[in-house]
């Protein structure tokens, strides 16, 4: 019989069909465990034991946090500023952060890992830091969004130097998609900075306490 192996992705299953020639059983095997590495998960491997799930449990949660309450200042900004001269700038750097957080929901919810318990701390205080710097005008809101965003991209970089000195060849999917979010939050970073962050009065203090609160919640977002 003629040999056939297909690999069709519904429903979230993964069907493999096939007829074996009996002439050649050892090949057929191969080519059959060979289709078997098709999976729904677009961006993890599965985990080699409980240490790597572990790690990797703790690496997605803390960044779904991180979206997360970006989100929610972005949200506390718009409804300060929305209707201002600066509310297209703030959203359109909201309406990335958008993508990151449903990219970061679809990754836990495909590898079964559970968000933090502290999201709905989260969500209060990341709308009234947002809210609350832009009562200080545009430039409240800028120096807020570059405290942010430069606190997660470090973080993001931190975890680019940690997988890939695990393995970077295992993790080249999450490895990407971390590069890319932390290029969209430089970009933010970059463009509080070119819309007179630095101008508001206190701007060193007011990024330091920020910053604090990040490292603050990053460390406990991995933890619980």
């Amino acid at each position: 019989m003629q040999r056939a192996t297909d690999c069709v992705l519904k429903h979230g299953f993964v069907r493999v069909l096939y007829s074996i020639n009996t002439r050649n059983v050892p090949a057929a095997i191969n080519r059959v465990n060979s289709s078997m590495l098709c999976r729904k998960y677009t961006v993890l491997p599965p985990p080699r034991d409980k240490e790597e799930k572990a790690m990797l449990d703790s690496m997605l949660r803390v960044d779904h946090a991180g979206e997360y309450g970006a989100n929610c200042i972005y949200a506390g900004q718009m409804a300060v500023l929305g209707r201002t001269q600066s509310g297209p700038l703030i959203q359109n750097m909201w309406d990335q952060e958008k993508i990151h957080l449903q990219k970061f929901n679809e990754i836990l919810g495909e590898n079964r890992v559970r968000p933090t318990v502290m999201l709905p701390l989260w969500n209060i205080a990341g709308f009234l830091l947002g809210a609350s710097t832009a009562l200080l005008g545009k430039e409240g809101a800028m120096a807020c969004t570059v405290a942010v965003e430069e606190s997660i991209s470090e973080h993001y970089n931190s975890q680019i130097r940690a997988l890939m000195e695990e393995d970077p060849d295992r993790y080249t999917e999450l490895l990407q998609l971390i590069k890319e979010f932390r290029d969209d939050e430089m970009e933010h970073h970059d463009t509080g900075l070119e819309h007179d962050a630095e101008s508001v009065p206190g701007y060193m203090i007011l990024k330091t306490l920020i910053q604090a609160g990040c490292k603050a919640a990053i460390y406990i977002s991995q933890r619980i």
